[in-house]
């Protein structure tokens, strides 16, 4: 049984100061409301405060990376064995044993410390611009629903059109964040495009085109990977319609959605709920859709 091992490039500098400037643009325009002078001195949040969301998912995956490695899992290349124990998923497990949280435990889940690092620091990254946008539950919902979508659309794909080793039908084991990644990454480019964000257009453009750019360079990284690994019949083995799926259900899970910068908190918190309700409608009618693929005895 291979292993799913999706490795994803940082996104750009751009993204890595957004989130204090989200902040700090906030915090003048409710000084200025309050009648406190702009220019006057502010004690600044420390910025796990500012990002707890982004910060809390970090440390969950670290935590989980660590735990595997002092249960003596190898930190640089885990067996799929070790991997299934520790939650991966497969279309196998899924469908057939009926183990649906795997969907989930399999976000949190790393081969290898490199893809848990690559995997970390684009979350970090994106997750700092994406909180003020989406307040720290949305960051929370689209993080669990996008990674879910990813997932749920691998193991669609992984049933459908199985491997094959030595006459075997084989399911691959998937394990990663980078599917909640891709997903961030598609609410962004939604949200980003608002003209409700208190933030020059001409910033905002490239705040939003290097999020594309990130979206689009790692997709076709990851498929040319693919390829060649078809080609080749070795080579690392990329869950590219994780993906694919994760980013797909961001770009939904924002358009109903409006940031919450520079919007009514009552219109935030409606939209929010909004867009979590139609997300995980749609995941459990793919899920009951996938139930329907697998022949009843």
């Amino acid at each position: 049984m291979g292993s799913n091992s999706p490795e994803i490039l940082p996104p750009g500098s751009g993204s890595q100061a957004a989130g204090p400037s989200w902040e700090n643009t906030a915090e003048s325009a409710s000084a200025g409301v309050r009648g406190i002078p702009l220019d006057a001195p502010r004690r600044r949040k420390p910025i796990w405060l500012a990002a707890p969301a982004t910060h809390i998912l970090v440390a969950i995956n670290c935590l989980v990376f660590l735990a595997m490695v002092a249960r003596r899992v190898s930190p640089i290349s885990p067996t799929v064995d070790q991997l299934m124990n520790w939650g991966a998923s497969s279309a196998g497990n899924v469908l057939i044993e009926g183990q649906w949280w795997r969907i989930v435990t399999a976000m949190f889940l790393h081969v290898g410390i490199l893809h848990l690092g690559l995997n970390m620091w684009c979350l970090w990254n994106l997750g700092l611009l994406a909180e003020p946008l989406m307040g720290s539950w949305g960051v929370f919902a689209v993080y669990i629903l996008t990674g879910a979508a990813g997932n749920l659309l691998s193991t669609c794909v992984n049933w459908v059109w199985p491997m094959h080793e030595s006459g075997t039908v084989v399911f691959p084991a998937g394990a990663g964040a980078s599917g909640a990644v891709f997903g961030i990454a598609g609410a962004l480019i939604i949200l980003l495009k608002s003209n409700r964000l208190p933030v020059p257009p001409v910033e905002l453009k490239k705040l939003r085109r290097s999020v594309i750019y990130f979206a689009a360079i790692n997709l076709f990284i990851g498929f040319s990977i693919s390829i060649g690994t078809q080609v080749m019949h070795k080579g690392l083995s990329i869950d590219n319609y994780a993906h694919l799926g994760g980013c797909a259900c961001g770009l939904l899970f924002a358009l109903p959605m409006v940031p919450r910068l520079g919007s009514p908190r009552q219109s935030f918190n409606l939209r929010l709920r909004i867009a979590v309700g139609m997300i995980v409608g749609i995941l459990v009618l793919f899920g009951f859709f996938l139930v329907q693929l697998v022949p009843q005895n």
